[in-house]
């Protein structure tokens, strides 16, 4: 966007630009999120900048009547593939607090000088402005969302000290934490060691489609899901977690218990990543509802998006298992190998399973597993290669590289490298043409069926050919009668990729 069309959209005090980028006015000397109801200040007035960070290190403070911390991330991070978009992702997941700048760098492949200087470039601050600025977002709703004392909420938002945190929040906002919590307070009705957090997105949003996507693929002990609701155990840096996100009247909901706070922004990060609450659902809706042969499927699902992940290894084992069988098939082999390796924790709320690490699959998988010797042999050398180190995956990763190492690994093949780049980097641009429901939803719609074909002509809904598959899934999933009805049905309630004819193909 150039800076006019930026500057009709804060006319226009358009919502769905809130998170793509910065307002700063020089005459009051603080910046704003686009929807902002102040008055439009004066075109000579403004700067937009990419990130908070960025206007924060030019001596901008936040305004504290639209809150632009407290907006959907931006949908660059996960539509760029390049080294400022890849570092903001792993910096959301606390990478730098974990491992420090030096971490980010190693992580990315490039010296920490290098990376401070093309995210200075690209983004208007380096890599410590731009974790600080992450840090003061997670400490803000922690401050308006929870009831955690102070201190608590420091080092959970991944603050050194207390005092940084009451700097921190003082410059950025410039309202102290008592202030600033009394000012925005939303009080939770939670349990005493329960975190609730409201998880803002761009409307519209089809919460069900995403439910219902995860609810056949719940692995026994460590998911549930239902109509409106998903929960699950999950290992985080500092110990097992549990949460739950639950869709009521249009909000969207977190609950979590976590064994280290300073895990709650992690946290919130794969759920965001999981849930895609990142996207930009308009701009991918008008982009796929222009073509006539998909229109009504958009205007039955508005606000598709595309379900991620909260581990970066299982995805990938997820993806071999689950290859050229039904998800039925897959969930039971997966929740087999889990029964088999993977860890008992306490149970929390029914669940008591962790989803299996790479070292514990490569130890004892091969006796859980079921099928052709070739896959199960795919399946413990990828494991080997996990737990050796010899391979590495994460949210951080370039596409192509990712992509590259995976097919240099015997047993994985196109379809599964390049679902694991839509499920696991949130790739919106990912065509599956060798998918056979793929294949199946395209003819149903009046798309070409053969592979050919039908690549050239997904190529006309680039950037958004994950979101092109998710319609075509649900094209195939749909029962005849459905789609012979000449009334528009309700949003579906089984998941895209769902039916018995799903089978990823990758010849």
């Amino acid at each position: 966007m150039d800076f006019d069309e930026r500057y009709r959209a804060i006319q226009a005090k358009d919502t769905r630009f809130d998170g793509q980028f910065i307002t700063a006015v020089r005459t009051t000397g603080i910046y704003c999120r686009p929807s902002c109801p102040a008055r439009t200040p004066q075109p000579q007035n403004v700067t937009f900048y990419a990130t908070s960070a960025a206007a924060h290190e030019a001596g901008y403070r936040a305004c504290k009547r639209c809150l632009p911390e407290a907006v959907p991330g931006t949908p660059d991070w996960n539509l760029r593939n390049d080294l400022a978009a890849r570092a903001m992702r792993l910096i959301a997941d606390g990478v730098v607090e974990r491992d420090g700048v030096p971490g980010l760098a190693a992580n990315l492949g490039y010296s920490s000088r290098h990376l401070t200087r093309i995210l200075t470039q690209e983004l208007g601050a380096g890599p410590l402005a731009l974790a600080r600025a992450h840090r003061a977002h997670s400490a803000r709703s922690l401050l308006t969302g929870t009831e955690l004392p102070f201190g608590d909420i420091a080092f959970a938002a991944g603050f050194s000290s207390i005092r940084q945190f009451n700097d921190t929040i003082s410059e950025v906002f410039e309202l102290t934490p008592g202030q600033l919590r009394a000012k925005h307070r939303r009080t939770p009705s939670v349990e005493p060691g329960t975190i609730q957090l409201s998880l803002p997105y761009r409307k519209p949003f089809n919460a069900a489609g995403v439910f219902a996507w995860l609810a056949p693929r719940a692995v026994a002990g460590v998911e549930e899901a239902g109509p409106d609701r998903y929960s699950r155990l999950l290992a985080l840096p500092g110990g097992t977690a549990w949460f739950e996100v639950r869709e009521e009247h249009g909000a969207l909901t977190l609950t979590a218990e976590v064994a280290d706070l300073s895990d709650l922004p992690v946290l919130v990060s794969r759920v965001r990543r999981l849930f895609d609450l990142d996207a930009d659902p308009q701009a991918i809706d008008a982009a796929i509802g222009a073509d006539p042969r998909l229109a009504a499927s958009v205007r039955e699902t508005p606000g598709i998006r595309l379900p991620g992940a909260v581990s970066a290894p299982e995805m990938l084992f997820r993806a071999i298992i689950g290859q050229q069988i039904t998800v039925a098939a897959a969930r039971t082999a997966l929740s087999r190998l889990t029964e088999a390796v993977g860890d008992t924790v306490e149970a929390r709320h029914g669940l008591s399973r962790l989803f299996p690490t790479a070292a514990q699959i490569a130890e004892g998988g091969r006796d859980a597993l079921v099928g052709p010797k070739a896959r199960i042999n795919t399946i413990i050398g990828v494991a080997e290669a996990l737990a050796s180190g010899e391979l590495t995956i994460g949210f951080g990763d370039d596409r192509t590289a990712l992509r590259d190492r995976l097919m240099a690994l015997k047993g994985i093949g196109p379809w599964t490298a390049d679902y694991v780049s839509m499920r696991m980097l949130g790739n919106p641009d990912v065509f599956l043409p060798g998918d056979v429901a793929v294949r199946t939803g395209a003819k149903r719609l009046g798309l070409p069926e053969d592979p050919l074909p039908l690549t050239v002509e997904a190529s006309g809904f680039a950037p958004w050919r994950s979101y092109l598959c998710l319609h075509l899934w649900k094209a195939a999933a749909m029962p005849a009668a459905a789609r012979a009805a000449e009334s528009t049905p309700p949003a579906p309630t089984t998941s895209p990729h769902s039916s018995a004819i799903e089978k990823g193909n990758r010849s």
